[in-house]
């Protein structure tokens, strides 16, 4: 149809002066555009058929089309079908740590459970007191049954379910002394077991028992229709596995949400709304209420032609920074990254301001040590080390230096400033939030006596290992897949070859991570980092780094110490961990001696939090979280947090 609308309109070019065929193309565009808006508001009443649009969220569900859409078994591995809503509306479990500051300022969660984990002095048993009074959303009574059903399960059935191997490793036995009380007697001391069952974005969620002990074999049951312990039920879904519609349960208030108010939404549905271009056009159409990511520059757009759009901040830079860290992965099993002192070369090649603008257009919070600076952790981290970053000191060979620069994040502020106006802060504490603190100066100088120091030599400007052979470097990237990360690496790839180290990206769209997995990468733009966000605990990435977990070379590596960082001072301090509590002070301070230990060693090279521009539409729904006003969780609809968005969620009154 567009094809013949633009050979009908045009006709033949060649008969028209050229001033006319720009009339004539302009036209076009308009009347394509109105098609375009007029097809997406038509599919949007299609799949909303009989559901008022100011009684539904819709949301961008990022794993696009699911391929098996009628499977809602969340338990066992596949390759989508979790942000649908499943997770995020449907399933419940102990509890949620939230990754900013949560509702009224209470990052913890107490959700299924009735308290925090009870744990016995040696950590290798734990306790745990449920919430009575909670229903699944077919009537039947949630109790501990359900949840020593559930560590059952798992643990007989390792290859069919996602967390079967660490229930197996983790868990003697479980049991349940009374209906509202659970007993977990562990293998071995662990004062962390409770993360399994505390959502961060994900965890191990609860099953039914009543529904899936009917089954001879539940790793192949697909779970269709869902039965909920959350406040939202599957009312439809698109068999192509473009959309999922959710309605609120009459009986909301026997959930573990009700303590905070009713869900706003009485539906919230989750689809597929395409590509980047296509998710702009439909916030500006009100057609999608939170989009869950888009390019830089589709974001910069929609807020400034579109009055009901916002990010998390206010103004620049939009994004709301995820407690996850993208970096430089380097796999140091490869003879080319063994030494300290090439890897801390190779981070002193890299200009930080160039590649933020390179990557994000100016948009990045970077972040010079291995943790994020999203969440708590600017207080916790960041503000406290700062002047230990000032100080640290690296010996290249030739001289004492000090490598950290303190204001890189104010030079990327005021870099932007003349372009964005007002959109950039002035405020050195909301310069620090938005784009980060410091980072590691752009010094080829010292770069170079790092790498003599190392053995390399420059030969007609080229450098060669201590062997004699180039020193070549290949960036794995994901590509299109993933742009913001692809430009980044492109850019890193760049000032590594000014320097003489010839180096090139590889765009692997499907096959990057399991790449890094199996050690069959030099370099990638990744992440190995991922915390709690909203608790100063270092353990939900850091234990993984313990050398008990490194796999040989070339070998598959599990999460998540994929650059395969091996060193005596990183055990002890994961070990301290594992023998305190989990709100002891004391991990704070063990959390300063890896960030310290991992400075002085660079294993990989952090660059920025992933930011993500998630932006919402108040067209119809007000309460939204943000950055300046009501940080209560993160935006990103995909995250099982989510649920406590919909408590805030408010109808503007929009027909």
């Amino acid at each position: 149809m567009i094809r013949r609308l633009l050979c009908a309109t045009l006709g033949s070019t060649e008969a028209v002066g050229a001033a006319q065929r720009i009339r004539i193309l302009k036209t076009s565009a308009f009347v394509l555009g109105g098609l375009v808006l007029a097809g997406q508001a038509q599919a949007a009443e299609e799949f909303l058929a009989g559901i008022p649009r100011n009684q539904v969220l819709i949301a961008e569900n990022p794993e696009g089309t699911v391929t098996d859409p009628s499977n809602f078994n969340i338990w066992v591995p596949k390759p989508n079908g979790t942000s649908t809503g499943l997770q995020q509306l449907c399933m419940d479990t102990l509890w949620y740590i939230d990754p900013d500051h949560g509702l009224n300022g209470q990052v913890w969660d107490n959700s299924l459970a009735a308290d925090k984990p009870q744990y016995n002095k040696d950590f290798t048993e734990m306790t745990v007191k449920l919430r009575p009074g909670i229903m699944w959303s077919d009537g039947v009574e949630f109790t501990a049954d359900d949840v020593v059903y559930t560590v059952q399960t798992l643990m007989a059935d390792p290859g069919g379910f996602n967390d079967g191997a660490r229930m197996a490793a983790n868990v003697e036995s479980v049991s349940a002394p009374d209906k509202n009380t659970v007993v977990f007697k562990l293998k071995k001391p662990n004062s962390r077991f409770h993360s399994a069952f505390t959502v961060r974005w994900s965890a191990t969620w609860i099953m039914p028992k009543h529904v899936f002990e009917k089954e001879e074999k539940p790793s192949k049951y697909n779970f269709n229709k869902p039965v909920c312990l959350g406040s939202y039920t599957l009312k439809s879904f698109d068999p192509n596995g473009a959309w999922f519609i959710w309605q609120r349960r009459d009986d909301w208030q026997k959930t573990t949400l009700a303590r905070f108010g009713e869900p706003g939404p009485k539906y919230v549905a989750y689809i597929d709304p395409g590509p980047p271009d296509k998710r702009v056009i439909l916030q500006k159409n009100h057609q999608l209420d939170i989009i869950h990511d888009t390019s830089p520059e589709g974001a910069f757009a929609l807020i400034k032609s579109s009055p009901t759009s916002h990010g998390w901040f206010k103004g620049f830079p939009y994004a709301h920074p995820d407690p996850t860290l993208p970096m430089v992965v380097l796999n140091d099993q490869n003879e080319k990254f063994k030494n300290p002192d090439v890897r801390w070369a190779l981070a002193l090649l890299i200009d930080i301001k160039a590649v933020d603008m390179a990557s994000y257009r100016g948009a990045a919070t970077i972040s010079a040590i291995d943790v994020p600076p999203t969440g708590t952790y600017p207080h916790y981290y960041f503000e406290p080390m700062e002047q230990w970053l000032k100080d640290f000191t690296i010996d290249t060979g030739k001289r004492t230096i000090h490598p950290y620069d303190p204001n890189v994040g104010q030079d990327i502020a005021d870099t932007l400033r003349p372009s964005m106006g007002d959109a950039i802060p002035t405020d050195p504490k909301a310069i620090a939030a938005a784009f980060g603190r410091g980072w590691w100066k752009h010094d080829p100088q010292a770069a170079t006596e790092l790498l003599e120091k190392a053995g390399l030599k420059k030969v007609g400007g080229k450098w060669m290992l201590p062997d004699g052979t180039p020193f070549t470097i290949t960036i794995s990237t994901e590509g299109d897949n993933r742009p913001v990360m692809t430009r980044a690496g492109s850019i890193i790839a760049q000032q590594w070859t000014q320097a003489g180290i010839d180096s090139k990206i590889d765009a692997l769209p499907t096959a990057m991570w399991s790449n890094m997995f199996n050690g069959q990468n030099e370099a990638t733009m990744a992440w190995t980092v991922e915390t709690w966000g909203g608790h100063p605990d270092l353990s939900f990435f850091l234990d993984s780094w313990h050398s008990e977990f490194l796999s040989p070379p070339g070998k598959f590596q599990p999460p998540r110490n994929w650059q395969r960082w091996k060193d005596p001072e990183l055990d002890k301090i994961i070990e301290q961990i594992r023998a305190i509590d989990f709100d002891d002070p004391k991990g704070i301070e063990l959390g300063q001696d890896f960030i310290r230990l991992a400075a002085k060693n660079m294993p990989n090279i952090p660059l920025m939090s992933y930011n993500v521009f998630t932006i919402m539409d108040t067209t119809y729904w007000t309460g939204y979280p943000s950055a300046e006003t009501d940080p209560y969780t993160d935006p990103v609809p995909n995250w099982g947090n989510t649920k406590y968005m919909m408590v805030k969620l408010k109808p503007t009154g929009a027909q």
